[in-house]
């Protein structure tokens, strides 16, 4: 039975490419997906490697679906090797308890990380406006980037007009299956319309009244770099749960506390009030980020908050 990958799925249909087969137009299997996959509560994914059955009528059915090395639910995708989270440092400014709540989710998957912080030539050189909560400055920016870089996430920086950093990210997203992740209006659609000749796919300009773009991609669809890799434009939000992560779990997805939390005095310890505890030593000597704990703090509320509504 022949194999493939899905590299869309819309309205209850999935868009197959043969394997050994080039992504370009015409090339895909249009399938149905078996009913005992409804029965059996599985939905298959985008990215998905499948087994399916030839066509009748122009359509072929997704009969299995093979192991998954990854799985997000938010957006929906399987096998993914990288997520690129892109974020502005301007309109909308840099919210670093955001980013820090992506990273943990992408953390609890065990995905790679590759940051890209867009419109770079709008951060402002001087403190005069530092007032103002829609800029941000030339140093703070390199302080940030310096905090995430030291914790191990590699990083770019692209220009408003896009006439930086787009090979960079190619350079990173060679022959891998990758995904654009992050909030609304930061430029992910403009950012793989200058990635891939020829595609044109819709962006709005930031809302200035509400202060957020709107959402431009309908649905999860990968698309061919001239690298060979595959990269999927996403739907844009700015809000996530915490439905897959425990309290327990929470810290293991924060690099530099899952570094020194095994010298912990208790196994477990949630870095709150138990003594010996090496998270809040590294916080008191400045080893750890105390923005990086404060954000851990008010993840670890939410989840136990949701616990108790569940």
């Amino acid at each position: 039975m022949p194999q493939g990958l899905i590299v869309k799925a819309l309205s209850g249909y999935y868009y197959v490419l043969p394997e050994g087969m080039a992504l370009l137009e015409g090339n895909t299997v249009t399938c149905r997906g078996r009913g005992v996959f409804k029965n059996r509560n599985i939905t298959p994914l985008v990215g998905d490697r499948v087994v399916y059955e030839g066509t009748e009528n122009g359509e072929g059915t997704v009969t299995e679906i093979l192991p998954r090395s990854s799985e997000l639910i938010r957006p929906p995708i399987a096998n993914v090797d990288i997520v690129v989270l892109v974020f502005s440092v301007t309109e909308p400014v840099l919210n670093t308890q955001l980013l820090d709540k992506f990273l943990v989710h992408i953390e609890n998957t065990g995905i790679d990380v590759l940051l890209c912080f867009t419109k770079s030539d709008l951060l402002t050189e001087t403190d005069d406006n530092a007032a103002h909560a829609k800029e941000m400055t030339s140093t703070e920016f390199e302080r940030i980037t310096t905090l995430y870089e030291g914790i191990g996430y590699p990083f770019v920086t692209t220009s408003s007009r896009l006439e930086e950093g787009v090979e960079a990210i190619l350079q990173h997203l060679d022959g891998k299956v990758s995904v654009f992740a992050g909030q609304s209006g930061v430029g992910k659609s403009s950012l793989l319309n200058k990635m891939i000749s020829g595609l044109d796919l819709e962006t709005n300009a930031i809302s200035q009244r509400l202060g957020r773009g709107k959402h431009t991609t309908r649905h999860v669809e990968l698309l061919p770099l001239a690298n060979g890799g595959l990269v999927a434009d996403t739907p844009g939000f700015s809000q996530l749960d915490f439905m897959e992560v425990e309290a327990e779990g929470l810290s293991s997805c924060f690099r530099e506390f899952a570094a020194v939390a095994e010298g912990c005095r208790f196994r477990g310890c949630l870095h709150l009030h138990e003594p010996d505890c090496k998270v809040r030593d590294g916080v008191a000597s400045g080893t750890i980020a105390a923005s990086r704990y404060d954000h851990y703090l008010l993840f670890l509320t939410e989840i136990k908050d949701r616990k108790r509504r569940y």
